[in-house]
């Protein structure tokens, strides 16, 4: 028996939706093996913000100098490009070198791709973790030599080899368990209060408003750094939301990037910002957000979906077009098949999203279906079951 620790390397990172699975399941990892069973070590982007949430995580990362294609050709930076990939290339085949891995495993991002590269030619096995419905170009490639595709959806036959793929869902950061997702009416409170919503119910009550517990909410929610089709069309419907005080509430994630522009534009509006809609940046109870939500207005990233199939709510997704081989939007059509999901398109959105999310507040029976159907789709194991992926990939095929 092989009492040395198993030895990994993760690599991935960019977004968010690259670095919590990758997170997700190095926990897993340990969870399953014990902290002494595993040595893990991530490699991402210089620059990027894996290098500073990985470390925060617990975890050892080193950065290679790799970067992406920018959409302007004739930009300085792609002039660049093939020496930061060669460099990258060549650091990341020193770092399997010296680390000396059982198991390399991506997770898409700038850095997987050099680092599963050198591993392969370097006789390490190799795990993908595919989290859209559509692969993308470097892991289709990378996934000719990986001994295992874990994928989130059914049907990535079309891009990968069939007996190598594993229906696993994508690993969550601290999934949101069933408390979130059938939350008691005591959380509902929590949430309510944390919102500011208990106050604007209390003032208008004396008009003859109802409660908060009997309104409606909906979450609008273009990530951290925010989304400005989301933003303008919360903008455009306040007059409407304002109206519908008594029934309707909101709970308005802007991003940072937006956040000064929207103060800003809500300074010049009359009245300011109606009080049945909070607004932030950022929202940092995400559980109490998902928690009061019965409609969500979001982007389509495979961590939101993956989400919201855990949580089981009705979802309007806005596909992002500014994505990779517009893989947001086969995400959201993948689900809306299955009317799990309603999709608007980007371009349609400032007209459509707000009044189907009204329509869809006040559909009970439609609401519940989606928010059934969506849930179903859900696999809470996610991250366990890539971890023993994992494990299974480096016994059968590493040098342990």
């Amino acid at each position: 028996m092989n009492n040395k620790p198993l030895r990994v390397i993760i690599s991935g990172g960019g977004t968010a939706g690259h670095i919590y699975p990758a997170v997700a399941t190095a926990d897993a990892l340990r969870a399953e093996l014990g902290a002494e069973g595993v040595e893990i070590l991530f490699v991402g982007a210089e620059g990027k913000m894996e290098m500073e949430r990985v470390p925060k995580a617990g975890y050892e990362i080193e950065g290679l100098p790799v970067a992406g294609l920018q959409r302007r050709l004739l930009s300085g930076a792609n002039f660049a490009l093939p020496l930061k990939v060669w460099r990258s290339v060549r650091r990341a085949r020193r770092i399997v070198r010296e680390f000396r891995p059982d198991v390399a495993v991506g997770f898409g991002g700038y850095a997987s791709a050099p680092v599963l590269w050198a591993a392969q030619r370097m006789g390490v096995p190799t795990v993908i973790q595919e989290q859209n419905s559509y692969a993308g170009l470097t892991n289709r490639l990378l996934g000719r030599r990986a001994r295992a595709i874990c994928v989130a959806y059914e049907g990535m036959e079309r891009f990968f080899p069939a007996p190598r793929i594993v229906l696993t869902g994508n690993p969550l950061r601290g999934a949101f368990g069933a408390e979130v997702s059938r939350p008691s009416a005591e959380l509902r409170r929590e949430a309510a209060a944390y919102f500011g919503f208990e106050e604007a119910a209390a003032a208008g009550q004396d008009k003859g408003r109802v409660k908060t517990k009997e309104r409606k909410t909906l979450f609008v929610t273009g990530g951290s750094l925010g989304a400005g089709t989301m933003n303008r069309c919360v903008l455009g419907a306040l007059d409407r939301l304002a109206e519908r005080a008594d029934e309707v509430q909101v709970i308005w994630q802007n991003g940072r990037y937006y956040d000064a522009q929207l103060a800003g534009a809500l300074g010049e509006r009359p009245g300011g910002l109606p009080r049945n809609v909070w607004r932030g940046a950022f929202v940092e109870r995400m559980d109490l957000a998902y928690a009061l939500a019965d409609v969500v207005v979001a982007r389509a990233g495979a961590c939101t979906v993956s989400e919201l199939e855990l949580l089981g709510r009705a979802v309007i997704f806005v596909p992002s077009p500014n994505v990779a081989e517009d893989h947001q939007t086969k995400n959201a059509r993948a689900l809306a098949d299955r009317e799990a999901a309603v999709l608007v398109a980007d371009g349609a959105a400032e007209r459509e999203a707000m009044a189907c999310a009204l329509e869809l507040l006040a559909d009970d029976r439609r609401r519940e279906l989606l928010a059934a159907n969506i849930l179903r789709l859900g696999r809470p194991e996610a991250a366990a079951e890539v971890a023993r992926t994992v494990i299974r990939i480096a016994n059968e095929y590493g040098k342990r």
